[in-house]
């Protein structure tokens, strides 16, 4: 990893915290760059003293202290998580980092029904996905679940789908089926297997491909100008789906943490006034 260092920089540290994995990105706060990006595995049982030493340990490898960030965000579908990294943020950053709810003026319109049930990722997807591919589009994720977020010309909120991932689903399938087991998460040779294990890959992978094209259909079908809509692909599974389905048009793995940048930016001249009253 690159040493991103430099004397008196001052870091923005964006956090999305999902069911699977915790990505975090360190940015200048005068930069859309994305200087360092690291993932770990998502623990609902670790302290934000030990989430701290872990991050400290991240950024030493890159050149950078924890004294060199200056600001935080996050984006937390965890709930047990969210407390355990604001007390992380305010002890060990000196601040309490912003959180990204359905209550914040990011210029996402939320057009469903419910939208204090909306998550910060699907908030986050929006947002990025419009600023950064135009709109309409459709966002899929593909990680514990598959969901689809779909997004207007003017970059609203519209709703979506949300389907059983491909882990869960081979998970699922080993654990009823006593003569089946775990296999990779990789397309098979063909789509006609002629063993247990490519015949797994087989309704695993290329099922789900046929799940996400009829989605991706349908979807298209209601979206205004959803003929034209851009298909941006992220998460852990992102590359293996788009390399078997061309309705994926882009994969975009820093999707998410981009669109906490993004919310930094719109977040920023709110998050600086009220700083300046409290000192």
């Amino acid at each position: 990893m690159p040493q991103i260092g430099k004397t008196g920089e001052r870091l923005l540290l964006a956090v999305d915290i999902s069911n699977t994995g915790i990505k975090f990105g360190l940015y200048p706060l005068d930069s859309r760059e994305l200087r360092a990006r690291w993932r770990i595995a998502t623990n609902r049982e670790k302290t934000a003293d030990e989430y701290a030493m872990l991050l400290a340990e991240l950024c030493r490898h890159a050149g950078v202290s924890l004294e060199d960030i200056s600001e935080s965000i996050i984006s937390s579908v965890v709930p047990p998580l969210t407390p355990v990294f604001q007390d992380m943020g305010l002890r060990y950053l000196g601040r309490e980092p912003l959180l990204i709810t359905h209550t914040l003026d990011l210029g996402v319109r939320l057009r469903v029904d419910n939208p204090w049930e909306t998550g910060a990722d699907r908030i986050l997807s929006t947002l990025a996905a419009h600023t950064f591919y135009g709109g309409p589009a459709i966002v899929i994720q593909f990680g514990t679940a598959t969901s689809f977020d779909c997004v207007s010309p003017e970059g609203d909120f519209l709703g979506g789908a949300i389907a059983p991932g491909l882990g869960i689903s081979a998970e699922a399938l080993a654990r009823a089926a006593s003569r089946l087991y775990q296999v990779e998460l990789a397309p098979p040779p063909t789509a006609l297997g002629t063993n247990t294990a490519h015949s797994m890959q087989s309704g695993i992978v290329y099922g789900h491909a046929g799940l996400v094209e009829g989605l991706v259909t349908r979807l298209r079908r209601e979206i205004p100008g959803g003929e034209r809509a851009h298909v941006i692909a992220h998460g852990g599974l992102a590359e293996v789906m788009a390399g078997v389905t061309p309705c994926i048009d882009t994969v975009d793995s820093n999707l998410l943490l981009n669109g906490l940048r993004i919310a930094y930016e719109r977040l920023r001249p709110a998050n600086e006034s009220h700083k300046a009253r409290h000192t």
